[in-house]
Protein backbone atom coordinates (compact mmCIF):
# COMPACT_ATOMS: atom_id res chain seq x y z
CA UNK A 1 0.00 0.00 0.00
CA UNK A 2 1.29 3.39 -0.98
CA UNK A 3 0.64 6.57 0.36
CA UNK A 4 -1.06 8.15 -2.14
CA UNK A 5 -3.87 5.57 -2.31
CA UNK A 6 -4.62 6.66 1.45
CA UNK A 7 -3.91 10.50 2.12
CA UNK A 8 -6.41 12.99 2.51
CA UNK A 9 -6.77 15.55 -0.40
CA UNK A 10 -7.89 18.90 -0.46
CA UNK A 11 -4.83 20.00 2.26
CA UNK A 12 -4.97 23.29 3.99
CA UNK A 13 -2.06 25.41 3.87
CA UNK A 14 -0.79 28.70 4.04
CA UNK A 15 2.09 31.20 3.49
CA UNK A 16 4.65 31.37 6.03
CA UNK A 17 4.73 35.00 6.31
CA UNK A 18 0.71 35.55 6.71
CA UNK A 19 0.66 36.18 10.76
CA UNK A 20 -0.30 33.40 12.94
CA UNK A 21 -4.24 35.68 13.41
CA UNK A 22 -4.59 34.71 9.74
CA UNK A 23 -3.14 31.04 10.65
CA UNK A 24 -5.67 30.54 13.63
CA UNK A 25 -8.67 32.44 11.64
CA UNK A 26 -7.64 29.46 8.94
CA UNK A 27 -7.82 26.93 11.04
CA UNK A 28 -11.41 27.86 12.55
CA UNK A 29 -12.83 28.53 8.98
CA UNK A 30 -11.35 24.62 7.58
CA UNK A 31 -11.60 23.21 11.60
CA UNK A 32 -8.41 21.87 11.38
CA UNK A 33 -5.68 22.51 13.88
CA UNK A 34 -2.59 21.48 11.47
CA UNK A 35 -1.29 23.84 8.49
CA UNK A 36 1.16 23.19 6.13
CA UNK A 37 3.42 26.18 5.32
CA UNK A 38 4.84 27.14 1.80
CA UNK A 39 6.62 29.60 0.79
CA UNK A 40 4.19 33.10 -0.37
CA UNK A 41 3.32 32.85 -4.29
CA UNK A 42 4.49 29.40 -4.45
CA UNK A 43 1.77 27.80 -6.87
CA UNK A 44 2.43 24.25 -6.04
CA UNK A 45 2.42 24.88 -2.56
CA UNK A 46 5.53 22.79 -1.60
CA UNK A 47 6.09 22.43 2.23
CA UNK A 48 8.54 24.11 4.27
CA UNK A 49 7.23 23.81 7.40
CA UNK A 50 3.97 22.86 9.55
CA UNK A 51 2.01 24.84 12.32
CA UNK A 52 -0.26 23.31 14.83
CA UNK A 53 -2.52 25.15 16.84
CA UNK A 54 -0.58 23.77 19.66
CA UNK A 55 2.24 25.63 18.48
CA UNK A 56 -0.05 29.15 18.54
CA UNK A 57 -0.62 28.39 22.11
CA UNK A 58 2.47 27.31 22.81
CA UNK A 59 4.62 30.74 21.20
CA UNK A 60 2.26 33.10 21.48
CA UNK A 61 -0.43 32.97 23.67
CA UNK A 62 1.51 31.49 26.40
CA UNK A 63 3.70 34.31 26.16
CA UNK A 64 1.84 37.05 25.95
CA UNK A 65 3.08 38.30 22.68
CA UNK A 66 1.09 40.08 20.15
CA UNK A 67 0.01 37.99 17.60
CA UNK A 68 -0.26 40.47 14.63
CA UNK A 69 3.87 40.70 15.09
CA UNK A 70 4.40 37.13 14.98
CA UNK A 71 4.50 35.33 11.48
CA UNK A 72 3.83 31.53 10.59
CA UNK A 73 7.26 31.31 10.12
CA UNK A 74 8.34 32.11 13.36
CA UNK A 75 6.64 29.37 15.01
CA UNK A 76 6.13 26.78 12.18
CA UNK A 77 8.36 23.71 12.64
CA UNK A 78 10.96 23.10 9.98
CA UNK A 79 11.66 20.35 7.60
CA UNK A 80 8.88 18.41 8.91
CA UNK A 81 8.48 14.95 8.14
CA UNK A 82 6.78 14.46 5.20
CA UNK A 83 6.20 11.61 2.72
CA UNK A 84 5.55 10.85 -1.30
CA UNK A 85 2.72 9.67 -2.81
CA UNK A 86 4.43 6.49 -3.93
CA UNK A 87 6.12 5.53 -0.29
CA UNK A 88 5.15 2.68 1.39
CA UNK A 89 2.60 3.50 4.02
CA UNK A 90 4.26 1.09 6.38
CA UNK A 91 7.46 2.73 6.35
CA UNK A 92 6.11 6.43 6.82
CA UNK A 93 3.73 4.99 10.06
CA UNK A 94 7.03 3.47 11.61
CA UNK A 95 8.79 7.29 10.36
CA UNK A 96 6.03 9.09 12.40
CA UNK A 97 5.96 6.89 15.26
CA UNK A 98 10.08 7.65 15.62
CA UNK A 99 9.52 11.19 14.96
CA UNK A 100 6.28 11.26 17.18
CA UNK A 101 3.99 13.25 14.98
CA UNK A 102 0.22 12.72 14.00
CA UNK A 103 0.41 14.46 10.59
CA UNK A 104 2.72 14.37 7.45
CA UNK A 105 2.37 16.19 4.64
CA UNK A 106 2.44 14.73 1.10
CA UNK A 107 3.71 15.78 -1.95
CA UNK A 108 4.22 14.38 -5.61
CA UNK A 109 7.21 13.92 -7.47
CA UNK A 110 7.65 17.75 -8.12
CA UNK A 111 7.54 18.38 -4.72
CA UNK A 112 4.08 20.15 -4.45
CA UNK A 113 1.71 19.42 -1.79
CA UNK A 114 -0.97 16.74 -2.73
CA UNK A 115 -2.13 15.43 -0.06
CA UNK A 116 -1.89 14.79 4.06
CA UNK A 117 -1.42 11.08 6.05
CA UNK A 118 -2.92 10.85 9.66
CA UNK A 119 -2.15 8.60 12.09
CA UNK A 120 -6.41 8.87 12.42
CA UNK A 121 -6.38 7.93 8.77
CA UNK A 122 -4.28 5.15 9.19
CA UNK A 123 -6.13 3.61 12.70
CA UNK A 124 -9.75 3.69 10.55
CA UNK A 125 -7.71 2.01 7.41
CA UNK A 126 -6.57 -0.88 9.85
CA UNK A 127 -9.33 -1.11 11.72
CA UNK A 128 -11.38 -1.90 8.41
CA UNK A 129 -8.43 -4.08 6.78
CA UNK A 130 -9.29 -5.79 10.34
CA UNK A 131 -12.95 -6.68 9.88
CA UNK A 132 -12.69 -7.63 6.36
CA UNK A 133 -9.84 -10.23 7.89
CA UNK A 134 -12.44 -10.97 10.38
CA UNK A 135 -15.50 -11.56 8.27
CA UNK A 136 -12.93 -13.81 6.43
CA UNK A 137 -12.53 -16.02 9.22
CA UNK A 138 -16.17 -16.33 10.23
CA UNK A 139 -17.38 -16.94 6.79
CA UNK A 140 -14.91 -19.63 6.64
CA UNK A 141 -16.43 -21.28 10.08
CA UNK A 142 -19.68 -20.71 8.76
CA UNK A 143 -18.94 -23.09 5.83
CA UNK A 144 -17.11 -25.46 8.07
CA UNK A 145 -20.08 -25.32 10.32
CA UNK A 146 -22.60 -26.40 7.30
CA UNK A 147 -20.12 -28.58 6.23
CA UNK A 148 -20.15 -30.80 9.24
CA UNK A 149 -23.84 -30.43 9.46
CA UNK A 150 -24.31 -31.82 5.83
CA UNK A 151 -22.33 -34.67 6.78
Amino acid sequence: MNVGEHCKRGVVSIAADNDVVEAAKVMRQHHVGFLVVHEPGDELRKPIGVVTDRDLVLAVMAREVDPHAVTVRDVMTLQPLMASESDDLGDVLAAMRLAGVRRVPVVDARGALTGILAIDDAIQLITSLMCDLSGSIKSEQRQERQTRVGL
